[in-house]
């Protein structure tokens, strides 16, 4: 399975760049996932989440949060797709 740490995209707003960012891990191309150590999932997080998706043109993203108990408690992992 191919993947990249860290991969770049390019920030553009109304048509120009102003900037990079960095995805945690891009999988495959098509799926990124964003790594957060918080206590819970905040709205906040999900639209970051939103933003990306936007911006990069794909359609799944997955939040993996590591500060919790069991990474199959509800706060753990959450997904995030656009149709």
């Amino acid at each position: 399975m191919r993947f990249a740490e860290r991969a770049p995209i390019e920030l553009d707003y109304k048509g120009k760049r102003i900037g990079e960012g960095r995805l945690d891990l891009l999988i495959e191309e098509q799926l990124i996932v964003e790594i957060k150590a918080v206590e819970h999932i905040a709205n906040v997080h999900v639209a970051q989440l939103m933003s990306y998706l936007r911006i990069t043109g794909r359609r799944l993203e997955l939040l993996v949060n590591f500060n919790v108990p069991a990474m199959n408690s509800p706060n753990a992992i959450r997904r995030v797709i656009v149709g």
